[in-house]
């Protein structure tokens, strides 16, 4: 008997779970909650995907209810796409019957794919909503994203092969290659590549080349947007020529990764960077914002005249900000702040001379400078190949950042190496380092030729990227004015008797 009753109750909890999918999931009646009214996808490029947005549903109430329908607005010509708690239901615009506990939430993925012609015409918004409930009795949440056009610039295709452009030299001398294609004067859809435009941003999939003998020649108010594994190559006798027009504040060329979203804003190693192979020529960078590269600018064995690069700012580059090698660059108002291994890299020799630049570095890592000046490469073998430093003169520069000592001088003394600091402001604590006794820094470590260690710049908020510095700066009014270049990098006239050292003159800090 007592056997029969314990079959009896678990016979009963069997029946009472089995009917509860179909009788206990009441249908919802409009009492949802959201997350969200209104889902912001931000800003994408025409026919480039956008990221993944949350959505989150609420069923505040003490049932069981069954959604009996969730769909976007616009059906199955949606150009939105949602994930209902995983499930991709039919083609991602619509699902029926969803199950929500009492008490319970569940996430809604939503993304997007659309073109500049799925946008209204007058603001390039492409619109939607996501439909909760059936008939006449429907709860919705807007969906908003902006649409941009682009001139897009990406390896052509032949074959399902992609072109592929030469790179520089392998260990045994032979040519290698990356994805690429060069620049042509007459695309069909972009026109003259060599003249970028400023009606619109550029695009880069993969490396664009600038052929031999030709000049890519970049306005202020261009913007150019470089997906994953993507740069310039300006090749052997070609010549780069970036910031040409009246440039001002709001008004120069920017170089950044091509994900919009506030969140990329500075993450570093988006895409490679600049590559100035050897033997190009003649370039002029001002007027330049670059970010979240791998190393902004690779200089190498440039030849004519030394690279102008002026009124120019790299940040959150996860390798190196300016990456020269034997090469020759004249630096005036140069801003480089924050990298994995250093801002400025002056290697194997060559030529270089830096007014009023400032090279910071809290990249969070105990290897980091801000200022490595070499003239020798070394195999794994300790072996070193040295070659001539002509010049390497820093005045009235910025060098710091978040280790003892941000400065790395490296000699070998079979080449010329002539290297000046000049009234520059110096992080350097090498007490109990392996340099306590390296005479090649005296002239830090003594503050000789107006220099100064230690002394804090108080730059406004490095870790937003503003290095600029007010009147309680130890830079304030410490430059030399023999090196004095009239105006810094945001426009304003310096102190022609007492000017401040770095890039930026003194002013009161903006909120």
């Amino acid at each position: 008997m007592r056997t029969f009753l314990y079959l009896l109750f678990v016979g009963v909890l069997i029946s009472f779970s089995a009917c509860r999918s179909d009788f206990n999931f009441a249908p919802s009646v409009g009492n949802l909650r959201f997350s969200k009214d209104t889902v912001y996808l931000d800003t994408v490029f025409k026919n480039i995907g956008s990221s993944t947005y949350t959505l989150k549903v609420y069923n505040n109430s003490n049932k069981d209810i069954k959604i009996p329908s969730i769909q976007l607005g616009k059906g199955v010509n949606s150009k939105y796409r949602i994930l209902v708690d995983g499930m991709q239901g039919n083609n991602g615009r619509n699902f029926n019957n969803v199950e929500l506990l009492a008490k319970d939430s569940l996430f809604i993925f939503i993304e997007t794919t659309a073109d500049v012609a799925d946008a209204n015409p007058t603001d390039f918004l492409y619109t939607d909503q996501i439909k909760f409930g059936e008939g006449t009795n429907f709860q919705t949440v807007e969906l908003v994203t902006l649409i941009q056009d682009a001139y897009f610039i990406y390896p052509n295709r032949l074959n399902g092969v992609f072109d592929s452009i030469p790179a520089g030299y392998n260990i045994d001398n032979s040519i290698s290659k990356v994805k690429g294609r060069d620049l042509t004067n007459n695309h069909p859809e972009n026109g003259d590549e060599f003249n970028f435009k400023t009606d619109k941003p550029y695009v880069i999939y993969g490396y664009a080349s600038v052929p031999d003998g030709k000049t890519l020649t970049i306005p202020v108010g261009a913007k150019v947007n470089f997906h994953k594994d993507s740069g310039i190559i300006v090749q052997e006798n070609a010549t780069l020529n970036i910031g040409t027009g009246i440039a001002t504040a709001d008004n120069q060329v920017i170089f950044e990764g091509d994900r919009l979203e506030p969140f990329y804003s500075d993450i570093p190693g988006q895409w490679f960077g600049i590559y100035l192979r050897q033997g190009s020529k003649n370039h002029i960078i001002k007027n330049l914002i670059l970010k979240n590269a791998i190393v902004g600018l690779l200089v190498q064995q440039n030849l004519g005249a030394p690279m102008m690069v002026e009124n120019t700012q790299i940040y959150d580059c996860s390798n190196v900000g300016i990456y020269a090698v034997n090469a020759k660059i004249e630096g005036n108002n140069l801003v480089i702040n924050n990298a994995g291994q250093a801002a400025l890299a002056c290697t194997l020799g060559g030529n270089y001379n830096f007014k009023h630049c400032t090279f910071n570095n809290y990249w969070p890592s105990s290897k980091q400078v801000a200022l490595v000046v070499n003239n020798y490469s070394e195999d794994n073998k300790n072996i070193q190949e040295p070659y001539n430093l002509t010049e390497a003169t820093f005045s009235n520069c910025i060098i710091y950042g978040g280790n003892q000592v941000e400065l790395v001088i490296q000699k070998n003394i079979t080449k010329q190496f002539n290297y000046q600091f000049n009234n520059c402001l110096v992080k350097f604590f090498d007490n109990g380092t392996s340099i306590a006794s390296n005479k090649l820094y005296d002239v830090i470590r003594n503050e000789e030729n107006g220099n100064l260690k230690n002394k804090n710049p108080k730059f406004q908020n490095y870790n937003k990227n503003k290095l600029n510095i007010d009147d309680t700066s130890s830079a304030f009014e410490l430059a030399n004015p023999f090196y004095l270049i009239s105006k810094d990098i945001l426009g304003y006239d310096r102190n022609s008797l007492k000017p401040d050292i770095g890039a930026y003159a003194n002013k009161p800090f903006s909120q």
